[in-house]
């Protein structure tokens, strides 16, 4: 089997997990990104918890799931976004206002449209949950 988009099939993974009510999931094969977005993830409370386990290979994450997603998935293709275009995309991939969140990859890391909203920073859009 080829993986041709790891945080998809992540972001897949947890939402499939949520919907079927699992209290946690386990994510293969690990990256750094996948971590950010799940750190973000975890700071807006959409997942309680994760832990990277090493097997040798690329590795694993263990998340532990809060049942408040209600649907999560990468944005494709990962178009540039300035930070004032934001309403735009919240339009498009949020079912209402300042409900859910767009992550997205900006030169100060990964984060959410709200906080790369107050730091006055745009990017490049990943994914979106709410």
């Amino acid at each position: 089997m080829v993986l041709l988009d790891p945080l998809a099939d992540a972001l897949s993974t947890i939402k499939n997990a949520e919907s079927t009510g699992k209290p946690s999931c386990l994510i293969n094969p690990a990256s750094k990104l996948i971590g950010n977005v799940l750190k973000v993830m975890q700071d807006m409370e959409y997942i309680r918890n994760f832990e990277f386990i090493d097997d040798g290979k690329s590795g694993m994450i263990k998340v532990e799931l809060s049942g408040k997603i209600n649907k999560c998935g990468v944005i494709k293709p990962r178009s540039s976004v300035g930070h004032k275009d934001f309403e735009k995309w919240e339009k498009r991939y949020l079912p209402a206002r300042n409900f859910g969140a767009i992550i997205l990859t900006t030169p100060d890391g990964v984060l959410s449209h709200y906080d790369a909203r107050l730091k006055s920073v745009g990017g490049q859009l990943l994914a979106y949950v709410y």
